[in-house]
Order: C-alpha cells, then structure tokens, then sequence
C-alpha cells in the first residue's frame, strides 16, 4: 500500500491551492505515494486551469482506484466565492474544516503525513475563531502534551522552545520545565525521526551576547543554562548557550547537528 500524504491547501485566496496544485503535477514519480489535495473542488479546478495542470482531479478513494497522475481531492466547499488576493473571513470556517479532515485521517492511520499549506491566521481571528498558528492547533488536536517546531532546509535544523508569540511573552514562556521538555522531544526525534542515534545540539541565549554574564539579562543564567546541564547529565550532547548574533556560522553549525533557538524569529 503506497502511504497517503494529506495536503490542507490553506488560504484560499492565496497562493497555497496554486503551489499544492503544481507540485502534485510536478511528481515524476506517483507510485512512491498519493497526494489528496483538501479543498473546494471548484476553486482546485479554477485553478489547476489558470495554472494549464492537465492533470485531471478526481475525488479522493481510499481504495485507490484512480487513473495513474491524476490528482486526487477531498471537496471542503467553502462558504463564499473566492477572489485571489482578497482573503474572506467568511471562509475561514472552510480552512479549519480542511485542517480538521486531514488531522482526523491521520490520527486514524488513514493519512501517512499531513502538508500545510500558508493560511491567513488574521482571517481566521476576524471571523471570531482563536488561531495562533498550524503548530498550536494540531498539538491541540491531537492531544499532544508538548510539542517542537523545527524548521529544516539546506543542512540546517533549528527547533524553537517558543513558537507564535510576541516578543514581550518569549521570557515568561523560557522555563525549566519547557526547556527540559523541549530538549527531550527534540533528542528523542531527532534519534527516531533522523537517524541521528547521539545528536549534538547547540543551544541559543535569549539575550543579545547570550547575556553578557548577566549584564544583559539572567536568563541564560537561571534558566538556559541550568537546562543544559541537566540534560548533560542525562548523557546528551547539549552546548551553550551560545550568542545566537554569531552561531549561525558553517564553522560552528558542522559541530552539531539541530540547534535549539529561543524564539521564532532568532
């Protein structure tokens, strides 16, 4: 059974449909997996033509009885028409329902992985529903007690012990207990998910100059660095915290395999 890879095509007037659309049809090889578009199956077809797919689309089966590089969708109909660029709260019920579906499959087995498309988190908020961002409301949904993003490309593997909030929030929201929590997800995924059995992990200050001993802030006293020796001790091969402003060089980078940084943006 070849797995099944669920993509929520996000905003509807944006871009995600388009990009979705197109790299389905891009695949040279449709025998390694099947990709199941969510979405509306009128805005997917608009699309697919304004993008000249040829790719005919058909609704998703789980038996898998398609025609070899079709593209395959579940219809999420939304709630008004859509015009790009312009994007409508209205909609926003119809852009939770696509992520609601593909979370379903997978926590069923049904789906191999889920793909996100960007969504408007701002739409979504003015149509009176709490969205913080894709991260929180699959943790939220699957019942996940604490989870790490981590964004990878390029060699390069950064995780974040804080995601989608403001600046002001970042220092309250660094403690003991979700560094050593965030440490141990990341050590243990980047073992089972990696390949990586004894990963070495840079850890970022939260300050400019990781402190300045101090004199720039104590976290990285009291709190970042408390959390690095714990998780020494446990036998992992965690450094710092180091000044985020110069880490972020090849000549340091080749020495560890994911660096841990402290907020979204660092």
């Amino acid at each position: 059974m070849r797995p099944v890879i669920a993509i929520s095509t996000g905003e509807p007037a944006g871009i995600g449909p388009d990009v979705a659309l197109t790299a389905v049809a891009a695949r040279r090889n449709h025998d390694d997996a099947r990709c199941v578009l969510l979405g509306d199956e009128k805005l997917l077809i608009e699309r697919a033509r304004g993008r000249a797919i040829a790719n005919p689309l058909v609704p998703y089966s789980p038996e898998g009885a398609v025609p070899s590089g079709s593209i395959e969708f579940i219809d999420i109909p939304l709630r008004t028409a859509c015009r790009p660029g312009t994007p409508d709260a209205r909609n926003a019920p119809a852009v939770l329902a696509m992520l609601d579906r593909a979370i379903e499959g997978a926590m069923a087995g049904e789906f191999a992985a889920v793909v996100t498309a960007p969504l408007q988190k701002s739409t979504i908020n003015e149509a009176g529903i709490a969205f913080v961002g894709h991260t929180e409301y699959l943790a939220e949904h699957s019942q996940s007690e604490h989870v790490v993003m981590m964004l990878v490309g390029g060699g390069l593997r950064v995780a974040l012990a804080t995601t989608h909030l403001a600046l002001a929030a970042v220092p309250a929201a660094i403690t003991a207990t979700s560094l050593d929590a965030s440490l141990h997800v990341l050590t243990r995924d980047l073992a089972l998910r990696f390949g990586l059995p004894a990963p070495r992990i840079a850890v970022t200050g939260l300050n400019p100059h990781a402190g300045e001993g101090g004199y720039l802030g104590r976290e990285e006293i009291e709190v970042i660095a408390p959390a690095i020796a714990r998780a020494r001790a446990r036998g992992w091969h965690v450094d710092g915290p180091f000044p985020a402003d110069t880490l972020f060089q090849k000549k340091y980078l080749d020495h560890y395999d994911a660096v841990l940084a402290m907020y979204h943006d660092q």
